[in-house]
């Protein structure tokens, strides 16, 4: 799926892990049942719905269009500044009126074309049941919450990383989700802009990928800078400036090495299912950083081109780190994608079931942010779990 395309990989695995130059991105699209293959394909109306956070405080979140005009756009240099739409999620006094919405229907329609997908409503994204409530009342202390910084994969918008994000807000901690314009599906602005995919188009080729990673940390210091000075978000003095992390997926997993070699205050980071573009991180790094991935693209020493660029990453790695994989997993079972095509009965080709794949990404996500921005002991990142048997622990 890659807003239901399944990505299967950042790099294709045609080069060994020898391989000076790593292959070009490629894509996969899920499989849409017949009828009469799969006749538990649901031909009635289905409304999606994310999971239940786990914490015990209400979720309200907001939109945010910021614009950096100190530098021109990566991709679109006619364009004199980086414009960003951002989404913010964070403990709430009090449920709301109204439950956010997931995407625009117009994103749900692109994302849903790009994937192939003809077999449900083009807009039925959109329709999907969040849990947190839309521009309700902030609650904490004082520079008391973390701030993690969510960044999704190549081609995919903010939203589908709503799931991870309402849960750890709803444990005390502030999110960002940044949408990472040109490089989405599909980004609406509040105006009626729509902007969509530029380096999608033509033979993308591993510095495409370089250039991504680094423009995606420059978004990140950015997004930091704004959200704790005055003026950007209501909730901005409840962030604790010292408590900053970094997670994504894909792409966006991969560019928490470069934004944390680029930015000090990125306290820890996490690259779920993404392959590392060459030359990143450039230099050593010694805060700590997990690696969350599928064994069919991860184990270390398979001598595949996505293994080898971990491999590489690891080494540069000098401080507390961990590389995870989750047993029958496919690369949206990470995000929201995976989960939500299955409750739409399509075939997304993931063993591990949604409902599971989001716990278990939840779960260690979190665990991973309570220990290293909180200080709380996680034995869960110290050895095999028998509740979570699907995780294995492994190095190189």
């Amino acid at each position: 799926m890659g807003g239901l395309v399944v990505v299967t990989s950042l790099l294709s695995p045609a080069a060994t892990a020898a391989a000076a130059t790593p292959p070009p991105l490629s894509t996969s699209a899920p499989r849409l049942p017949s009828p009469a293959a799969a006749p538990h394909l649901r031909t009635t109306a289905v409304t999606p719905r994310l999971p239940k956070p786990t914490g015990s405080r209400a979720v309200g979140t907001t939109s945010l269009h910021l614009k950096d005009t100190s530098r021109p756009d990566p991709w679109v240099p006619s364009v004199k500044m980086r414009e960003l739409m951002v989404s913010v999620w964070y403990p709430a006094t009090s449920p709301g009126k109204r439950r956010a919405p997931y995407m625009t229907a117009k994103e749900s329609e692109l994302l849903l074309k790009d994937g192939g997908i003809t077999g449900v409503p083009p807009g039925v994204l959109a329709t999907t049941r969040t849990n947190a409530y839309t521009d309700v009342k902030p609650r904490g202390r004082g520079h008391g919450l973390p701030l993690v910084v969510l960044s999704p994969g190549f081609k995919k918008p903010r939203a589908t990383l709503t799931a991870l994000a309402e849960d750890l807000a709803s444990r005390g901690y502030v999110v960002a989700a940044i949408d990472h314009t040109y490089e989405s599906i599909a980004t609406a602005f509040p105006d009626g802009r729509v902007t969509t995919c530029v380096p999608c188009e033509g033979e993308r080729e591993p510095a495409t990928f370089t250039k991504a990673a680094k423009g995606r940390a420059a978004d990140v210091s950015f997004v930091i800078d704004r959200l704790t000075a005055k003026g950007t978000w209501k909730g901005a003095a409840l962030i604790d400036r010292s408590k900053v992390a970094m997670a994504g997926h894909s792409l966006g997993g991969a560019s928490s090495l470069a934004a944390m070699v680029k930015d000090g205050r990125i306290r820890a980071g996490i690259d779920i299912d993404g392959t590392v573009p060459p030359g990143v991180p450039e230099t050593d790094l010694a805060r700590p950083f997990m690696f969350l991935g599928k064994p069919a693209t991860y184990t270390p020493g398979s001598g595949s081109a996505e293994t080898a660029t971990w491999e590489q990453a690891w080494k540069r790695l000098t401080g507390w780190k961990r590389w995870l994989l989750m047993t029958g997993a496919q690369h949206e079972s990470f995000n929201d994608l995976g989960p939500l095509a299955a409750q739409l009965g399509l075939d997304t080709g993931a063993q591990v079931p949604g409902p599971r794949s989001w716990e278990l990404t939840r779960t260690y996500a979190g665990a991973f942010l309570d220990l290293h921005l909180r200080g709380k002991p996680q034995p869960l990142l110290d050895r095999p779990s028998p509740r979570h048997p699907e995780i294995r622990h492994v190095a190189p």
